[in-house]
């Protein structure tokens, strides 16, 4: 693993903001005018606030996962394309649709995992492994992903390290070590891997996760493979955040346990009603909670935000083009690939 040793500074989780029916309905309001007025859709991650991720849905936006809000917007018509969720979110959408004007809430809101993964110690840690086809998650800021061959979401990596692995290609990989060492174990590739975690999922505990277990003996337990490995073992489904609603959708049980941001629980219920989502716990007895289960960088998207998006001069995705241009080759070669395999 690479020696990064930098400390990131975590906001504190905020709490979803409170407001009155009134306030509620006035924001509301606001955003669906200006969206119709300036021709624009609002794409939200499956991780942002419920009250967002309904807005979305209601004014033909969508909610996703980061390479599906990216593509969206591709489809769509509109010059606009709001983004909540986070930066590398934006800056995805950016270079997938280099001709439409990309806002977010507030570019505030990063990622553990890309700030994990600073492009000056990336590109020097590359070059002492030239020898190595460089995967990274797509979880990166623009310029990692303009130094990789390939970017990766969390519902192709399988596939796309297995298919790597069978042409004898050792492989870089960066910056989620818990992601990149369950690849590693399910594929058997020669992997060397960056030592980034993503701040919601390294916080779940395999010994307090086994306790909730007894309390909930039919339940399913859904984890995400951004997780440590001791929890990923106790996991009935492993899978990104689309395959993880998609089981809570399909299997029988009416209890599932869920380790990944609890933001996913308005698709589930959304889904599933009558089912039960209880979230894994982030720690163990007496543990201080930095997450809680939920990213605080996700938290900062509001519909306050939303609403005064259009006036803030400071919340517009901006990438040089020719770094757009290198990297857009390894998410099209991903794009591809996944397009011969059948796979969205």
């Amino acid at each position: 693993m690479n020696n990064f040793t930098s400390v990131i500074e975590y906001p504190v989780t905020q709490e979803v903001e409170i407001l009155s029916d009134d306030e509620r309905e006035s924001y509301r309001e606001s955003i669906k005018t200006m969206l119709k007025r300036e021709n624009a859709a609002l794409v939200a991650h499956y991780y942002t606030d419920p009250e967002i991720q309904k807005l979305a849905e209601e004014t033909g936006g969508c909610v996703a996962d980061s390479l599906e809000m990216a593509r969206f917007g591709s489809q769509h018509q509109g010059k606009t394309l709001i983004v909540a969720g986070v930066k590398f979110m934006g800056e995805t959408a950016k270079i997938l649709n280099p001709e439409k004007r990309i806002l977010m809430p507030t570019l505030e809101a990063t990622c553990s995992l890309d700030l994990s993964c600073p492009i000056d110690e990336f590109s020097a840690f590359c070059d002492e492994h030239s020898d190595h086809t460089v995967v990274v998650y797509a979880n990166t800021s623009a310029a990692v992903k303009a130094r990789a061959d390939w970017v990766v979401t969390s519902g192709i990596a399988l596939d796309v390290v297995d298919h790597l692995e069978a042409e004898g290609k050792k492989i870089l990989w960066a910056p989620d070590r818990h992601l990149g060492h369950y690849i590693q174990q399910q594929t058997g590739a020669e992997m060397l891997l960056w030592k980034g975690e993503c701040i919601v999922h390294d916080e779940f505990r395999a010994t307090a996760l086994r306790e909730l277990i007894k309390q909930y003996p039919d339940a399913a337990v859904l984890v995400h493979p951004e997780s440590p490995s001791s929890v990923i073992a106790l996991a009935d489904v492993v899978g990104s955040t689309t395959q993880l609603i998609s089981a809570s959708k399909n299997l029988d049980n009416q209890q599932f346990i869920v380790a990944t941001d609890m933001g996913i629980a308005y698709k589930m219920n959304q889904f599933s009603p009558e089912k039960e989502f209880i979230a894994a716990p982030t720690g163990g007895k007496g543990a201080t909670c930095r997450s809680c289960a939920y990213c605080p960088w996700m938290r900062m998207n509001s519909l306050k935000l939303l609403a005064n998006v259009m006036h803030n001069t400071e919340n517009e995705i901006i990438i040089d083009a020719e770094l757009a241009k290198d990297a857009m080759k390894p998410l099209q070669r991903m794009l591809d690939f996944s397009s011969a395999i059948n796979q969205v």
